[in-house]
């Protein structure tokens, strides 16, 4: 599996996650904001390697 690939992956399991922490937790909670946190870091990281390839 391509590391891109891997990546999705991850993202797409703390989208998941996030929805369901700030469901019950709210959006402001430490846990949300942490898993948020992780996920803008790993979207930019994403953007990133999508740039490089195209150059």
């Amino acid at each position: 599996m391509k590391t891109h690939d891997m990546l999705l992956d991850r993202i797409e399991f703390l989208r998941n996650r996030m929805s369901k922490v700030a469901s019950e937790k709210g959006l402001t909670s430490n846990e949300s904001i942490t898993i948020s946190q992780e996920l803008d870091r790993l979207l930019n990281l994403y953007d990133t390697i999508r740039r490089n390839e195209t150059t």
